[in-house]
Order: structure tokens, then C-alpha cells, then sequence
């Protein structure tokens, strides 16, 4: 960027300069945007909107719009094996009965398109004794009358090990367990760190009661929380294995007869100039 852009951009935000009182305007420890960090700081509210109106900069992803995914009265917009799905209460409900067992994972999936790098945020609960599920994303229908599916899974059970955990549905299997930072080289070499005790993750969530679950994926960075806490980290360069888009989701695992429910699904593109991956930390928007 030429100096006189530089000084123009400048002279545009001296009236905010002035109502702020912040500290005359120098060329000495500017950001990245190209404001000063004080101005950033305060302006707060209106940062996108200043950034994309005086440079062009598109808004960050905390800006980005939530997409509601489901309408609370019924599966339009998803897709799914009959009699195992449908709405209750206002909640997506998948469940399987001793009389008719599943002999195979099904799966309900979202037909309006894609995910690549999202915020996705929704609530669960187990309404059974058993029960084992899942949210896919960045996955795979390998059958389209069957409703099965492969690929990343942010993994929930009414157990005691797995809720949270990053599953590749029909692929590698378990990659990060509760409480790991797991980092997949090019050739699938694993690194792997522990940040947090799996037990003590555990308690957090709540059984037969709703908990909040967020997947966030930016880039090969791959985040699960439930109720706020970080369950897991994946960091996948796996080359050959990876995915970096694909389908959205709901698993009833086979099994014994279970009962699961989600709610307030809501998702968030993030745009690829805010993808992690890299040094940049980002975290998830508060629960709601």
C-alpha cells in the first residue's frame, strides 16, 4: 500500500480521533488491518464495517451470519432412513426400537449443501439408557438408500469415554481422544499431546439433559467443545486422507434401542481469509 493511500485512510478516521481522544495518529505500531490497535480496541462495534468501507478488508468471522439449520417443526432441508427419524418437541429425534434393531449406522443428512470451514453449534441429549451418535461434517454419503455415511464425526455416547472425541466414520477410526491435541503429519505420522484430564471433561456433561456441542473447523484445524470446554484438537495434514469439504450430518448408531435428540442448530461460514491452521488462535462464540 503507497504512503498517500496510507494518509488519506489516516485523515478519514481523524473525526473518530478527535471523539475518542485516543493518541495522535503515527506510522508506529500499526496492525495488520492498518489502524492503530487503540483504534481497533475501541471501536470495537463497528471494526468490520470501518475496515470493510475505508480497505476493502472483508468482515471477520465473527461477523459472518448464523444460518439456522433447522425449523423446530419439521426435517425439511434434511434427509433420512423413514421410521427412524423425525421431530419431537421441537427437537430432531433419532431412535431405534428393540423390534426393529439397525443393522447398519444411519444417518440424517443436511441437503443444503456443503461445509468447508464453519462454526457449527447445537444442543443434544440422550432420552435413552444407551445410545451412541454423532454429528458428521466434511463427509461422505457412500449410500444413498441406506443413509450411510463417512468421514470426520465429533463423536457423543451416554458412556463414560467418547463424547467429544474427533471419529472418522468408515476411515482412520478414533484420531483424537477427550482431552488430546492430536497433529497428522503428510504421511499420517501422529504427534500427539494431552492438554486436559478425560475424566475430569467428563463431568461437564450433563447425562439425559441437553449440552451444548460446537464443532469448529478451520482449515486442517478440527475443535470440539461441549458446554464450553474444549474436548478435543485435531491437526490434520494427512495428505492422502484429509478432507477439506463435504456434508453435514446426525448419526443413530445400531445397536440397542436409543433415543437422541438435537436442537438450535446453527451454522457459520468462516471465510478463508480467517482460516486457522496457522499460528492464529480462534475460539467459538460464547454458548447460547
Amino acid at each position: 500500500m503507497g504512503e498517500s493511500k496510507r494518509w488519506v485512510q489516516m485523515d478519514l478516521l481523524n473525526d473518530y480521533h478527535e471523539k475518542l481522544k485516543l493518541e495522535p495518529f503515527t506510522t508506529d505500531g500499526w496492525n495488520r488491518t492498518m489502524l492503530p490497535t487503540s483504534l481497533t480496541s475501541r471501536l470495537a462495534p463497528w471494526t468490520g464495517l470501518v475496515l470493510f468501507l475505508l480497505l476493502g478488508t472483508p468482515l471477520p468471522a465473527a461477523e459472518q451470519p448464523w444460518q439456522e439449520l433447522f425449523n423446530g417443526k419439521d426435517l425439511s432441508g434434511w434427509e433420512g432412513a423413514p421410521g427412524i427419524w423425525s421431530v419431537e418437541a421441537g427437537a430432531i429425534t433419532g431412535q431405534t426400537t428393540a423390534a426393529k434393531p439397525l443393522t447398519h449406522n444411519t444417518f440424517l443428512v443436511w441437503t443444503a449443501g456443503k461445509v468447508d470451514n464453519f462454526e457449527l453449534k447445537l444442543e443434544y441429549r440422550f432420552q435413552s439408557e444407551h445410545g451412541n451418535s454423532g454429528i458428521q461434517y466434511r463427509s461422505h454419503l457412500d449410500d444413498s438408500q441406506k443413509f450411510i455415511v463417512g468421514g470426520y464425526q465429533a463423536d457423543m455416547e451416554t458412556g463414560p469415554n467418547y463424547t467429544g472425541i474427533l471419529y472418522e466414520e468408515r476411515g482412520r477410526g478414533i484420531l483424537a481422544q477427550r482431552g488430546q491435541r492430536l497433529t497428522l503429519d503428510p504421511q499420517g505420522q501422529r504427534a500427539v499431546e494431552s492438554f486436559a484430564d478425560t475424566a475430569a471433561l467428563q463431568k461437564v456433561i450433563k447425562a439425559q439433559d441437553w449440552n451444548q456441542y460446537i464443532v469448529l473447523a478451520e482449515g486442517p484445524r478440527l475443535r470440539h467443545y461441549v458446554n464450553g470446554k474444549l474436548m478435543s484438537e485435531t491437526i490434520d495434514h494427512e495428505l492422502k486422507k484429509r478432507a477439506v469439504s463435504g456434508i453435514l450430518a446426525l448419526q443413530v448408531h445400531q445397536g440397542p434401542p436409543m433415543k437422541v435428540q438435537f436442537r438450535k442448530l446453527k451454522l457459520r461460514r468462516i471465510p478463508s481469509t480467517s482460516r486457522a491452521g496457522s499460528s492464529e488462535k480462534q475460539s467459538p462464540t460464547a454458548p447460547r
